[in-house]
């Protein structure tokens, strides 16, 4: 798409009116506009800010003034609006996303975690590598998708899911699903903390909701006897990920998706391949069902989860997308009950409901207002 500028440096849509009445400028073709990665929680939010058209020379928006622009009718700022193909595709991610404990809780069940972990990623990277070169990506990356590769290969891949799925073999599926539902939460709290972000009042008692429901699970849970050592390794790849999101906001860069997804996915699983060959035996329980959760979680959370969140983007925005995390909690706790038998108790729904009203309230509270 041509994108024209006014000289109120609002950027618009070909055949929009602008809102000055400014004569628009072209960009010329061939200008690469970079984005910054933005506060979103999820690594896979940060990386859909990569997501920009390569219209020439590099153009920072965030040195733009932030004047009110009108958009086109039915076109609100952040994308299109809510429809049914768009709620379909954000409840199949959520769907895919959350049912990834459950997988990683039958694999680790009959393999090393570690070991098969960083197999997954390799299957997986070259999958995503091969993908992008049949699509015309460049194989090179700059240094700000270099610093992003880098640092979400090691927190999130690494250090998140691996920590993720050593846990797994102390505590259920449901439990570490739980866990890292705070994500959000963590990096709203985080962002105040280290990074100055004001948090409005409907942020706060999502926080002050979320948090209240976990303890709420949580306590019922240690009470039957709830592994410390699990949920301390669960804790600790939620934590990894937090850091990793704050750290890269403000980072800038273009395109090339799918080559920075696959060289993440190859950069977890060289991290993750010495410490398993170190400390985990190469003994293999060889099962249908480890057959089968190993192809779901590397083709389905690995993969697949990863373009519906691009296309879910690129449909009504991130903000808009984004508020889909809410169902996160629902959906890991209720694939662990009806695949693997998990119990669940009424505290259990409970708690499910108040952290999903806590997360879907921070989500809500970060949507521009609209005037």
């Amino acid at each position: 798409m041509r994108l024209l500028l006014t000289h109120h440096g609002c950027p618009r849509s070909r055949g929009e009116t602008p809102t000055y009445g400014a004569r628009p400028r072209p960009i010329p073709h061939g200008t690469t506009l970079t984005k910054s990665l933005t506060r979103f929680p999820n690594p896979l939010e940060s990386l859909a800010s990569l997501n920009v058209p390569r219209v020439g020379h590099p153009l920072s928006l965030s040195g733009i003034p932030r004047y009110p622009c009108r958009r086109g009718p039915g076109r609100p700022a952040g994308g299109d609006p809510m429809d049914i193909k768009a709620l379909i595709m954000g409840l199949a991610f959520a769907f895919m996303w959350s049912s990834a404990f459950t997988s990683a809780r039958m694999i680790v069940r009959d393999a090393p975690p570690m070991l098969s972990l960083s197999l997954r990623f390799l299957i997986s990277g070259l999958i995503a590598l091969a993908i992008a070169r049949a699509l015309g990506e460049r194989m090179q990356l700059t240094r700000p998708q270099w610093r992003a590769t880098i640092i979400f290969g090691l927190c999130q891949n690494a250090a998140y899911l691996g920590f993720n799925f050593i846990a797994m073999q102390w505590v259920e599926a449901s439990a570490a699903s739980i866990i890292a539902s705070t994500l959000p939460l963590l990096v709203a709290v985080s962002g105040f903390v280290f990074m100055g972000d004001r948090l409005r009042p409907l942020a706060v008692a999502g926080l002050v909701a979320g948090f209240g429901g976990v303890v709420l699970i949580m306590g019922a849970r240690f009470q039957g006897g709830l592994d410390l050592r699990g949920v301390g390794l669960c804790i600790l790849g939620v934590l990894a990920l937090t850091m990793a999101t704050l750290a890269l906001r403000g980072a800038s860069s273009g395109g090339n998706l799918l080559t920075v997804v696959g060289m993440q996915m190859l950069v977890g699983s060289v991290a993750l391949l010495g410490p398993g060959l170190l400390l985990e035996s190469l003994e293999v329980n060889w099962t249908l069902r480890l057959g089968l959760a190993f192809a779901y979680t590397t083709l389905i959370p690995g993969l697949a989860a990863t373009w519906v969140w691009f296309k879910l983007v690129q449909r009504i925005g991130a903000v808009r997308g984004a508020t889909f995390h809410f169902l996160n909690p629902f959906f890991g706790v209720a694939v662990a009950a009806v695949f693997l038998g998990e119990s669940l108790r009424v505290l259990d729904l409970i708690g499910v409901a108040i952290i999903m009203a806590g997360i879907l309230a921070v989500q809500l509270s970060k949507a521009p207002s609209r005037g």
